[in-house]
C-alpha cells in the first residue's frame, strides 16, 4: 500500500475513534478540542483544499462526528485513494440546496404568520380600548345625568358618544376580519410549506430533518411507556457503480425503488426517512432488536432475489442490495450516541462483505 493508503487508513482510525468516543472530562474535552484542530489542518494539507469558511464548516462537521454520512462518504474516498477534491466537496454541499430552499421558504412563511398574528392582536387591543373609553365615557355621563341638567343635551351627548363607539367598533371588526383572512391564508401556506420542507421529493419519504423530529419524539414517548426502541442506518451497496455506469436518472429510479421497498416494512411502529442520498435511516418502536432485525432482513432478502434492468437502455443492472447497521437506542447514552452506534455498525456490514444487516455492538 502506498502513502496514501496507509494516510487513508489512519484517517479512518481516527474517525471511526472519534464516533465511538463517549464522554470526557474537562481536561480531556480540552485536549480532544486540540486533537479536532490537529486532525482538520492535516485533513486541509493532506487534500490541498483551500481553508474558506464553507469548507472549514464541511470538515469540522466531518471530523467531529456531527455529519456522519460526510464522515463515511469521506472516509470510503481515501480508502478509495480518492482525493477529497474541491469539485467533490462542492458536489456533496449541493445535495442538500434544495432542503435548505425549502426550509427558507418554511422559515419565511413562519415569519409572516407570525407578523399576520401580532397584527391581529393590535387589532383586538384596538377593539380593547375602544370599549374601555366607552365605558368610561359612559360612566362619566352616567353621573352627570344625576346631576341637574338639561336632559335633551345629556341624551344628544349620549347619541354622539354611541355612534363614535359603533363607528370604531365597525372600523376594528373590519380590520379583524382582514387579520383573520390574512392569517388563515398564511397558516395554510404555511403547513404546506412544513410538509414540503420535511419531504424528500424523490422518493416522497420524510426527509433527515422530518426523521429528526419523529426521533425525539419516540424517545420521549418510548422511555415513558418502557418501550423499546431501535434505529437503523442503510444504504444501498455499489451505488456509485450503477450511477456511473447507467446515469443518474436510473441512479435516482434506483434510490426511489429502495424507498418503495423500505416503505413496505413501515407501519404506525417502523418509520423510513431519506437520510440524504442513497442512505436511509429507519426507527422501530416496540420492537426488539431482534424484531428490528427480522423486519430489515426480510426486506433486504426479497430485494436481494430480484435483478433488475435499466428500462432506458434494456441493459441489466443485475441485484440490487443495500447494507445496514442496527442499534438499540436505549443501550447508549443519548441518541446521538444510537446513531453513531448504528453508523458504525453499516460501516461493519460494507467490510464483511455487503448485502446484510448488522447488530451494534452495545456500548460499554
Amino acid at each position: 500500500m502506498n502513502d496514501t493508503g496507509a494516510t487513508s487508513r489512519s484517517f479512518t482510525n481516527t474517525v471511526m475513534s472519534l464516533l465511538s468516543r463517549g464522554g470526557h472530562s474537562a481536561h480531556s474535552e480540552r485536549k480532544a478540542g486540540r486533537d479536532l484542530m490537529d486532525r482538520i489542518s492535516d485533513f486541509f494539507a493532506r487534500h490541498d483544499l483551500e481553508v474558506t469558511a464553507a469548507n472549514l464548516l464541511r470538515a469540522h462537521a466531518a471530523l467531529s462526528g456531527i455529519d456522519l454520512r460526510l464522515a463515511r462518504k469521506i472516509v470510503e474516498r481515501e480508502e478509495q485513494d480518492q482525493p477529497v477534491t474541491q469539485a467533490w466537496f462542492d458536489s456533496i454541499a449541493e445535495e442538500e440546496e434544495g432542503r435548505t430552499d425549502d426550509l427558507a421558504d418554511f422559515e419565511r412563511l413562519n415569519a409572516d404568520l407570525n407578523e399576520s398574528i401580532e397584527s391581529f392582536s393590535r387589532t383586538a387591543r384596538t377593539a380593547r380600548s375602544a370599549a374601555t373609553d366607552y365605558k368610561i365615557a359612559l360612566n362619566e355621563h352616567t353621573r352627570s345625568m344625576e346631576s341637574p341638567g338639561t336632559t335633551s343635551q345629556l341624551l344628544a351627548s349620549l347619541t354622539d358618544l354611541t355612534k363614535a363607539l359603533l363607528e370604531r367598533t365597525r372600523q376594528a371588526e373590519s380590520e379583524m376580519k382582514r387579520s383573520e383572512r390574512e392569517a388563515a391564508s398564511l397558516r395554510k401556506n404555511l403547513e404546506k410549506a412544513q410538509r414540503a420542507a420535511e419531504i424528500d421529493h424523490l422518493t416522497g419519504l420524510p426527509n433527515r430533518r422530518a426523521f429528526e423530529g419523529l426521533l425525539e419524539r419516540h424517545y420521549r414517548e418510548a422511555r415513558g411507556e418502557l418501550e423499546p426502541l431501535c434505529l437503523a442506518f442503510c444504504d444501498i451497496d455499489h451505488f456509485k457503480i450503477v450511477n456511473d455506469t447507467h446515469g443518474h436518472e436510473t441512479g435516482d429510479r434506483v434510490i426511489q425503488m429502495i424507498a418503495q421497498a423500505l416503505s413496505r416494512a413501515s407501519n404506525d411502529n417502523c418509520h423510513v426517512a431519506r437520510q440524504g442520498g442513497d442512505e436511509f435511516v429507519l426507527l422501530f418502536r416496540n420492537m426488539t432488536m431482534r424484531e428490528a432485525h427480522e423486519r430489515l432482513d426480510w426486506v433486504r432478502e426479497r430485494l436481494s432475489d430480484r435483478s433488475f434492468v435499466n428500462r432506458t437502455t434494456d441493459e441489466k443492472i443485475g441485484a440490487i442490495t443495500f447494507s445496514g447497521g442496527l442499534a438499540d437506542v436505549f443501550a447508549y447514552e443519548n441518541r446521538r450516541a444510537a446513531l453513531r452506534a448504528a453508523d458504525e455498525a453499516l460501516y461493519r456490514a460494507k467490510g464483511e462483505g455487503r448485502n446484510r444487516i448488522v447488530q451494534a455492538e452495545k456500548e460499554r
